[in-house]
């Protein structure tokens, strides 16, 4: 008994590990950026799809790999993610052109929706009681700690070596997983579950496709009209209508389909790729809506913060990387805490908690940000909000999960992930349009005050805006636009703040809708024969 105890606890780690895996990807690559321009020399729409081509794939497959990990075994799907993702890194390591390493990407997107929502599953299938508290601890502190560390590692492999190990870097830590994996973590299938629902299956990747597209692109392609053409190889948008628009009403015939498709399978003694009666569930219906709102501000301060640090404070992405830490640091600390709260304090006080933490985290570092801010500051600010981030995003997964049925562990992984995904691509589309817009507006009003020619002022604002604040340095360097430089890193800052302010505001509304969580006793939920079965490794 003991043995198997250690077994699962060691198999934890390398499920961590696994979601360290494509947690850090994900943040890695903004650092390495730059230097993937200077060698490749992308064009800009290319360095756009670079960063975006992940999220987009990654983000609409979630719910369709989870439902498919209930059916054909939860660790064989992870394992082929984590080869299909480290073989992806190889190729884009090695990527000789932008568009080679666009695919490489989209490659990898499939290998990390496998990996998460089957991580989850796993640990839900595999944990009870005051355990699955301690797991999903580890697990959510691991996401918070992740998404910190994942700059700092960009940033000195980048400049130690090259971007390109950036990719690399994947392919041991692949390897460290399939063979932990295989050793400590049993599989764990659904064998009376094998239909597929193909047409809700691609229903699901419409959907979720066009929906996070839409978001993600509506600031660069325009919300209506076309404010630049979506070009895609030789194609290019032919149309004044932008595409965001049409990407939406695809996306709202693709829910209204779906949801009809799921009915119907349900009604006819089908399985769907979705079970509808999941959301009979008061804890995973309305953890869903929980986690969906907090997405929209629980990453809002990583979005900004580094290119205030750089382009505002000078920090070097080295530097940005290692203030982050104070972020990854306080996250892990929430994993021992919550460890220690599990059994003792409900799940949903301590996602609460957690949610307070972060409010007070991103408003004190909103009340920092300025041109000439001690960054000292920064740092315990920064580790209360990674702190809450810490214990709100894993004690909320396991809420959302703690009365999903084990033979639906799988559907309800995938949910809940594609929940925070949604969340997170509505949050970057907010808070960056926060961002972007109220620097502008800012910036033309400061220049305005110093009598600057409407022309020049236009320019100015619109290199500041288009650079994300790369700009300012230049602005900075030549004598005549000195003055418009340091109007720029106030207007800047003032972005900043009024992003962290509204990603605060998100947190409180998040707050405020676990309100109606752990009120009732969950529901019966009847779903398709199954038996729950559990192979050794």
């Amino acid at each position: 008994m003991a043995d198997m105890s250690r077994r699962r606890w060691a198999g934890l780690v390398f499920i961590s590990i696994a979601v360290s895996l494509i947690i850090v990807d994900s943040t890695i690559v903004n650092v390495a950026v730059p230097s993937i321009v200077d060698e490749l020399g992308i064009t800009s729409t290319e360095v756009q799809w670079v960063q975006e081509a992940y999220t987009l794939v990654f983000a609409s497959l979630l719910l369709l790999f989870g439902s498919l990990a209930d059916r054909f075994g939860r660790r064989r799907l992870m394992l082929m993610g984590v080869v299909l993702f480290a073989l992806s890194s190889v190729f884009a390591a090695l990527a000789p052109d932008g568009q080679s390493l666009i695919l490489s990407r989209l490659v990898q997107g499939v290998g990390g929706a496998m990996i998460l929502p089957t991580t989850l599953s796993l640990i839900n299938a595999t944990f009870r009681g005051r355990e699955r508290g301690i797991a999903f601890a580890v697990w959510g502190s691991t996401i918070g700690g992740m998404a910190a560390l994942g700059p700092l590692l960009g940033g000195w492999l980048t400049e130690a070596f090259s971007w390109r190990w950036a990719f690399g870097i994947n392919v041991p830590l692949g390897i460290i997983i399939l063979i932990g994996v295989l050793l400590t973590v049993p599989e764990s299938r659904e064998p009376g579950r094998r239909s597929i629902d193909f047409v809700g299956a691609v229903l699901s990747v419409l959907l979720f496709g066009t929906l996070v597209f839409g978001l993600i692109e509506g600031r660069t392609y325009g919300w209506w009209g076309v404010d630049e053409v979506f070009t895609l190889g030789s194609f290019s948008w032919p149309w004044d209508l932008s595409p965001v628009p049409v990407a939406f009403a695809i996306t709202l015939v693709s829910l209204v389909l779906f949801l009809a498709w799921s009915v119907y399978r349900t009604r006819s003694g089908k399985s769907a790729l979705l079970e509808l009666s999941l959301f009979r569930i008061p804890s995973f219906r309305g953890g869903n809506i929980a986690a969906l709102v907090v997405s929209l501000g629980e990453f809002g301060v990583i979005l900004s913060l580094p290119l205030w640090l750089q382009f505002v404070l000078g920090f070097n992405a080295l530097q940005v990387g290692l203030m982050l830490v104070a972020l990854a640091v306080g996250s892990f600390f929430a994993s021992g805490f919550a460890g220690a709260m599990s059994g003792k304090v409900r799940p949903v006080t301590v996602v609460r908690m957690g949610l307070v933490a972060e409010i007070i985290g991103i408003l004190w570092i909103a009340l920092i940000v300025s041109p000439d801010a001690a960054w000292g500051w920064l740092v315990p600010a920064l580790f209360l909000y990674g702190f809450g981030v810490g214990l709100a995003t894993a004690q909320l997964t396991g809420v959302i999960l703690q009365d999903v049925p084990v033979e639906l562990s799988g559907q309800g992984s995938g949910t809940q992930s594609t929940s925070r995904q949604v969340g997170s691509a509505l949050g970057v589309a907010i808070l960056g349009t926060v961002l972007f817009t109220s620097t502008g507006a800012a910036l033309t009003a400061s220049l305005d005050d110093a009598g600057v020619p409407a022309q020049q002022r236009d320019q100015i604002v619109a290199a500041v805006v288009d650079s994300a604040g790369g700009a300012i340095a230049g602005l900075a360097e030549n004598p005549e636009t000195a003055d418009a430089a340091d109007a720029a890193a106030t207007a800047f800052s003032d972005g900043t703040r009024y992003a962290a302010f509204t990603a605060a505001a998100f947190l409180a509304v998040g707050l405020v809708t676990t309100v109606s969580l752990g009120r009732r006793p969950p529901e019966e939920v009847s779903v398709a024969p199954a038996e729950a079965s559990s192979e050794p490794s």
